[in-house]
């Protein structure tokens, strides 16, 4: 669902009715590309969180509170300066555009009152927040656009804040009927599809809404349409749109199941099949609906130099293996030089002198062979030639066989970080995974003043009878929950043949349902790099015959004899604990 005009409209509403008069109390910028005010209002002291992130542009009132930098950003500063202990004086939205307008009243440098606008635009890549003087100049923003970036509008200290219409929307609050027939029609797309690309504020899933309510079918060219059905859309349009203009919304989210699939300011009636949850605010909603999203954006962007790292190491041990494999395949003929040196011994006595080649019966396989001789080296030193070859391609074999078992278990060592920066949530989760990178060596320790203490703790779940089952979601978590959390006939699981989480099942000494083990089967086919597979093996054992080898890196086991089932990785039905 687009966060679109409507929802917006609906967030302003909220907006007015929370923070207006309120006063900025506190200004922190947690992220690059994003603000928490804390406002002193009638109603109480708020939060609001604005984010202009290209992937996931927002704007809600929360509860929860957000770690700042140690150092405030420049951004964070100049608004510290202008508008701290400001008092919001008005938001609006213009038209029914994606940009929430707040007009702050402060008193300047000399004790003087003024006005400042801190303008937050929710456009997908495109969005910012700016910050402009009272005659719509811009003073700074917390992203800066240039002449290079875009043809369309420069976002600089200095130039003049506009909205471009590059779109050549209408609004849809003030449209005639005339008007709006004739904006349709000149449109060669379907009903639903001219709907939101004519008018500000709607978005595919509201255009289909207005569709559903006038009974028109959303694929009809406009062009299809009786004067008599252009009526009735009309009117189906202005009602739609005048529960905005009396701020009557119902803020809810549509379920399918347990998975949130739309959310909308307004009732949406051809969500019939979804299960409709309604909220007291939008901010509600916004944070409930995104909350998830966003935080796997946020650490997916967070450990994006872990994966370099990674990556990096990852291709280089593969091409490495590559390279090895190659050098090993060039011994293969090893055995036929040492098997050459032995023929030469036995039938090389009766050599003439310069013989450039040897006939002779291989003994082994009881067949004629011809062996290729150095004409100018007698018979035993041809043979010394031979056994001197033999002899070094086996070494190199040796040496190579055991740098290849090296190379393997890197990269396996490798893909199963690969795997828990896939299923890392937080950022105590990717600091742990950084310890381990640089405990193996892969990263540099930076030396700092403060250490940080990690507290992470593995995933826990319990199962539909009651058993609560464990998750690493990392190597240094897997060996701590395999070798000092889990005891003798706990139950153990792991994908097989592929890096995953760690799965421990507390038995508390009894017998484990079927369901259980399915469940807990479950939970490591979607903590490994098969998540997603129909069907994924997986080995499970009591923990008691799990052994850590000598020197073995973290997060790796050996076990010998062991149960398997194959199972699916959907694990909706089963309940996480906190």
């Amino acid at each position: 669902m687009a966060f679109d005009g409507t929802c917006v409209a609906c967030l302003v509403h909220e907006l007015k009715e929370q923070l207006l008069n309120g006063r900025i109390a506190k200004i922190a910028q947690p992220e690059t590309d994003e603000l928490l005010l804390t406002i002193k209002s009638t109603s109480g002291q708020k939060r609001l969180c604005i984010s202009a992130s290209a992937s996931l542009p927002l704007i809600y009132l929360t509860d929860s509170n957000k770690p700042s930098p140690m150092t405030a950003p420049n951004f964070c500063m100049l608004l510290r300066k202008h508008i701290s202990n400001g008092r919001i004086v008005d938001i609006y939205q213009p038209k029914l555009e994606r940009i929430i307008h707040f007009t702050i009243e402060h008193l300047d440098e000399l004790g003087d009152l003024c006005k400042k606008d801190l303008i937050v635009e929710i456009m997908g890549k495109h969005s910012n927040i700016i910050f402009c003087n009272e005659n719509g100049m811009i003073i700074d923003s917390i992203k800066h656009v240039s002449a290079q970036m875009s043809s369309v509008r420069e976002v600089l200290p200095g130039r003049d804040y506009f909205v471009p219409d590059t779109m050549e929307k209408s609004d849809p609050l003030s449209v005639s009927e005339s008007d709006f027939i004739e904006l349709l029609i000149k449109r060669n797309m379907t009903l639903a599809k001219s709907l939101y690309t004519s008018f500000t504020g709607v978005s595919p899933v509201a255009a289909e809404e207005i569709c559903t309510l006038s009974g028109i079918d959303s694929y009809l060219s406009p062009k299809e349409l009786s004067g008599d059905t252009f009526k009735h859309l009309y009117n189906q349009f202005t009602i739609y749109f005048s529960a905005v203009k009396e701020g009557r919304f119902s803020p809810a989210i549509y379920y399918d199941g347990k998975e949130p699939k739309e959310f909308s300011a307004l009732p949406l009636t051809h969500f019939g099949g979804y299960t409709r949850k309604e909220f007291s605010s939008i901010s509600e909603v916004l944070e409930t609906y995104y909350a998830s999203k966003n935080t796997i954006t946020r650490i997916r962007q967070k450990s994006a130099d872990l994966r370099h790292i990674v990556q990096t190491a990852l291709d280089r041990n593969k091409k490495k293996y590559d390279l090895q494999l190659k050098q090993l395949k060039d011994t293969e003929n090893r055995d036929k030089y040492k098997v050459y040196g032995e023929l030469l011994h036995t039938y090389g006595y009766n050599l003439e002198p310069g013989a450039k080649k040897l006939e002779a019966l291989n003994y082994y396989t009881n067949e004629m062979i011809t062996i290729p001789l150095d004409h100018t080296k007698t018979p035993q030193e041809n043979a010394q030639r031979y056994f001197d070859k033999y002899n070094k391609q086996k070494r190199t074999f040796e040496a190579l066989s055991k740098l290849i078992q090296e190379t393997q278990d890197d990269i396996t060592y490798l893909e199963s970080i690969s795997n828990a920066l896939d299923i890392a949530l937080t950022e105590d989760d990717l600091a742990e995974i950084k310890e381990e990178l640089i405990n193996a060596g892969y990263m540099r320790r930076k030396f700092t003043k403060k250490k940080i203490k990690i507290k992470n703790k593995p995933l826990h779940y319990i199962s539909s009878d009651g058993f609560h089952m464990y998750v690493g979601k990392n190597n240094l978590q897997n060996d701590e929950l395999t070798f000092h959390f889990a005891v003798g006939n706990d139950w153990w699981f792991h994908a097989k043949g592929t890096p995953g989480s760690h799965v421990v099942v507390k038995t508390e000494g009894q017998e484990l349902p079927d369901r259980t083990f399915e469940e807990a089967g479950r939970l490591a086919a979607y903590y490994s790099k098969a998540r997603g597979s129909e069907k994924v093996e997986i080995d499970y054992i009591e923990k008691k015959h799990v052994k850590k080898p000598n020197g073995g890196k973290p997060g790796f086991v050996v076990y010998y004899t062991n149960y398997s089932l194959m199972i699916d990785s959907d694990i909706s039905q089963i309940q996480e604990l906190s």
